[in-house]
Parts: structure tokens; sequence; C-alpha cells
């Protein structure tokens, strides 16, 4: 348990003017507690998603506040601009503490399919968060929490609410009875789309969730209007009412369990994994090649520069993610002038990039870096550079992407997959110096990787395509297939425990996106 404290945080204060009187306010006025805990499996991590595939369920509200219905402090108490008599509070320390118990042992028995508290805006809201979430309409009935419709709405009193399977409805009422914790089953979520509240027979409340999830963000989407490219803020937002869009999902051309039988072989191929000041994922990177059957080597730069390592040593060359120099001098590109300015680097790259049994590997930053190293790289003619994303924003999303039928022989067998995958990038916007290199590289089968949209088709509209690059490109190989670089992370998603979303079948082992080291590890075998 950590309580931050600081000199600056300490001393901060405003001071102005009113009514003729200089007024003081110091900051902070609360206590601010932190508290670690271990967490025995990431798997088991509850989201406020209602799940829509299982079933039969329920949601049920577990009220820790014990009937009171305060409406002090609370988001109804504010838009009518009062701030209310009596603040919720945690009048008993016994509840919450049965309450995470009992939390902690559904959910390892696998009977909690969603939870959400309801202390920041009240159960309506939390109840239109978990539809949000799960793209779906729900219905439930607060005649059992009082009289007061209206309280029972919108106080922010402690609670929570999960949904379960509608088999486990009456052993978990029973077992949060048994814990002395006041639960309520309200109602189920619907296909419909519709959010509905009613008092027993008597409609409270009745929305379209689409139309409540743009007033949900409506706020959020100005302030991006205003402070970043207001073009693709208004494309975000009309993206967040589309009906027809069926989520993130998972379509393979391969079998991903026939990479699982990859042999490693007693005497592994050297991989370098090159890092430069400010890259991070190498350790990811590494893994992943070592799982694959490489021998990952750590490699950082002032080795090459001074010559304590020779490329020719290695199978592959990988250049990671991350800022190299702060992205002071361009993102990837002072990395790259390391490179080219240095006789010894340039000599050693130029070398290893010409030999025809070796094979290279740019992400993210070091796809910035190999893009500016075009010049001795062969069969790189056509490449882009890769500059600020149209958004006018760092990008850190979960985006899709389609693997398209290319030479890289990274991405073999795989074309005409459609993958979640993490992007993490401000200068990612692939930049052409004419239409003409693009459709060169798609015709030589260069183009190894693009966003696609909800229909499955090349995303051109934000956030969608996260940079704005042309027909949603996103990676590209040299002319033979041996150098490939993309602006998003494999090497962050390879692992089923890794990522926002997966479905739950790779849960415990690697995802599809392990196919391309392997593929990497067949070409040198």
């Amino acid at each position: 348990i950590a309580i931050p404290v600081g000199k600056d945080s300490l001393s901060m204060k405003s001071v102005w003017s009113q009514d003729g009187e200089t007024r003081t306010q110091t900051a902070p006025l609360s206590l601010i507690v932190t508290a670690f805990a271990p967490v025995r499996d990431v798997r088991a991590s509850l989201t406020p998603q209602l799940r829509m595939d299982c079933g039969a369920t329920r949601l049920i509200l577990v009220d820790l506040g014990a009937g009171k219905h305060r409406l002090g402090g609370s988001a109804l108490a504010q838009v009518y601009s009062q701030v209310g008599d009596v603040a919720p509070d945690l009048d008993d320390p016994a509840l919450l503490k049965a309450a995470f118990a009992l939390i902690q042992q559904l959910n390892g028995e696998g009977r909690l399919l969603a939870y959400h508290d309801r202390s920041d805006g009240g159960l309506l809201v939390t109840l239109a968060e978990m539809a949000f979430a799960g793209r779906c309409g729900v219905t439930v009935d607060v005649a059992a929490l009082g009289p007061d419709a209206l309280a029972s709405a919108f106080n922010e009193e402690l609670g929570f609410v999960v949904q379960v399977r509608a088999s486990d409805v009456a052993a978990a009422l029973a077992a949060f009875s048994a814990a002395g914790l006041a639960a309520h089953d309200l109602g189920a979520p619907t296909e419909d789309g519709r959010f509905h509240l009613s008092r027993g027979e008597d409609t409270l409340f009745a929305a379209s969730c689409a139309d409540l999830h743009r007033r949900w963000s409506e706020t959020s989407y100005r302030m991006a209007e205003l402070r970043d490219d207001p073009v693709c803020a208004r494309e975000e937002f009309a993206a967040i009412a589309a009906d027809n869009d069926p989520g993130l999902r998972v379509q393979l051309s391969f079998d991903p369990a026939v990479s699982r039988a990859t042999p490693h072989l007693a005497q592994r191929p050297k991989v370098a994994i090159l890092r430069e000041q400010g890259v991070n994922s190498h350790y990811e990177m590494a893994w992943a090649f070592d799982s694959a059957g490489f021998e990952a080597v750590d490699v950082h730069m002032t080795d090459v520069l001074e010559g304590r390592v020779r490329l020719a040593d290695f199978s592959g060359v990988v250049a990671c993610g991350g800022f190299s120099y702060g992205d002071v001098l361009g993102a990837g590109r002072g990395w790259a002038k390391t490179i080219l300015f240095n006789e010894r680097a340039r000599a050693e790259f130029q070398r290893f990039f010409a030999r025809e049994d070796r094979f290279a590997l740019g992400v993210c930053n070091g796809c910035q870096m190999f893009a500016a190293l075009q010049s001795i790289v062969p069969g790189s003619e056509d490449w882009p550079a890769f500059r600020r994303n149209r958004s006018e924003q760092f990008e850190a999303r979960w985006s899709q992407v389609e693997i398209v039928e290319s030479k890289s022989l990274f991405f073999a067998g795989m074309a005409g997959s459609t993958l979640p995958i993490a992007v993490a990038h401000g200068e990612g916007r692939a930049v052409f110096e004419s239409t003409d290199n693009l459709a060169r590289l798609q015709a030589g089968g260069q183009v190894a990787m693009r966003y696609v949209n909800a229909q499955g088709a090349a995303a051109e509209r934000y956030p969608a395509n996260p940079n704005g690059s042309p027909q949603g490109l996103t990676s590209v190989c040299n002319a033979d297939g041996r150098i490939t670089i993309l602006m998003p992370h494999p090497e962050r998603t390879v692992h089923g425990v890794t990522g926002s979303w997966w479905p739950r079948r790779w849960d415990g082992g690697k995802t599809p996106w392990f196919q391309m080291f392997v593929n990497a590890r067949n070409w040198v075998r």
C-alpha cells in the first residue's frame, strides 16, 4: 500500500479574485492511497461487456449501500446544478470485504460473465455502459429497489451489477444472501438493442442503446474535435451508432495448430534482436522468436557501431518497436541516420540485406527505421515513408487487419486471414512519392497487410484505419519477400494472455500470430 506524496503535488494551489477578495484553493484536499496486489490468472479478469453467446442470462445488482439511496454529489445532482445533502459512504467495511471475497469465489468457479460497478453514474449508467460494451439491449425492473425510482436509478452507493447464466441465478443469490449482501435479480440482456427500464408495469425509461451510446460519447467527441483532426473525430463518432458492425473477429485461412509441431533443432539459428536508445518490445520479440526455434540474441546498436557484433553471424535481424531517441529526430529516422552516417554500420547492414539467405523484420519504430534505410535495402524502391498520423494523435488501439497475398516469407500460407492486432504509434501514415509506387507494390506482391473495416474492406476511415494510410496499407516487403516491415505489433499479440481481446480458446496458448515466427523458422530451415 502506497500513499503518494511529493513537493509539487502538495504545493499546488490556485489564486483568484472574487467580489474584491483574493481566494486561494490548495490541492490536493483528499488522501490518495494506492494498493497493489498479485493477480493469480489474468485470463480470469472480468469486464463490463455483456456476453450474448452464453444462452439465457440474468443481471444481478449487489447493493453495498444497504438500501440507502443517497444522492449527494451524484451525477444526477450535478446536471441540475446541485450538490445534494448526504453523499454515499462505506458505512460497513465488512460488507465490501465480503463482496470482494465472494466475487473472487464466483469468478473462480466460472459463474460470472460480466461485472461493472455502479458508483460512477448510478445503476442506469452502469447498465447502459454494459449494454454499450456488449452491443446489445437490456430490460430491467427496479421495483424491488424501493418506491423512489429516480433515486434507485441514479444513486451512486457502492454496489455492482453482475451477469450470470440463468441456471446460476438461484445459487448466486443464495451465496450473496449467505454473505449478508443484498442482491436483486433485475432483468436480462436483450438482442433488440433497446434500453428498457421499468418499475413493475410502469415504463420509466426506454431508448435505443445506439442513441444513448452517442449521447454518452458526445462530450469526448466534442473535445476530440477541438484537440485532434476534426474529420477523424467526426468519423469515429459516426461509427459509434453503426448497426452493421460485428466487432472484432478471427477468420483464418490456415490451421494454427500445425505450427505447434515445428521442431526445435539442437542447433538453433541465431536472430539479432536490435535495440537502440528508447526502443522497447524487444523482450516480447525475443520470446516469440525463441519459441519458434531461434536463438534470440540481444544486440544493441553500439555493438554494431563499435564492431563487437557482426550481422553476418545471424540468420535474421529484427528492428523492434519503441521511440528511438524519443522520436525527436523523427520516428525511426534518427536510428536510420546512425547507420547511414557510420561507415562500419552502413557496410554491415548493406551486406546483410544483400544476402539471399538472410531475412529481416522491422516493427513499428523498426518499420520506420528500415523504411528510412531504403537506399541500402534491395527491392524496396517503392516503399513509403511513415509520417504523422492523420488523427494528429498517438494511436494505441486494438485494430483489425487482413493479411494480403504477398511474397513476404513471414506471411506464407496466411493470406486471407483477418485478425486483431495491437497498434501503438504516432507516425504510422504511409506516404508515397507518387501513386505509382503503391500500384507497383501491389502488382509486385509487396503489400502484406492492411487495416480492414467491419465489412472486411480496406479501411479508409478512422478509427478502423488508425493512421490514414492509403487503402489501409500497414505492411510491405521487399521484392523477394525476405525483408518485411509493418506498423502493428504481432510480438505483443502472439500469446493468448496479451492483447485486449482474443477468443477464449487461445487464452492459454499462442495465437495465430505465432505462425509468422514459425514461417521464418521454416524459411531458414
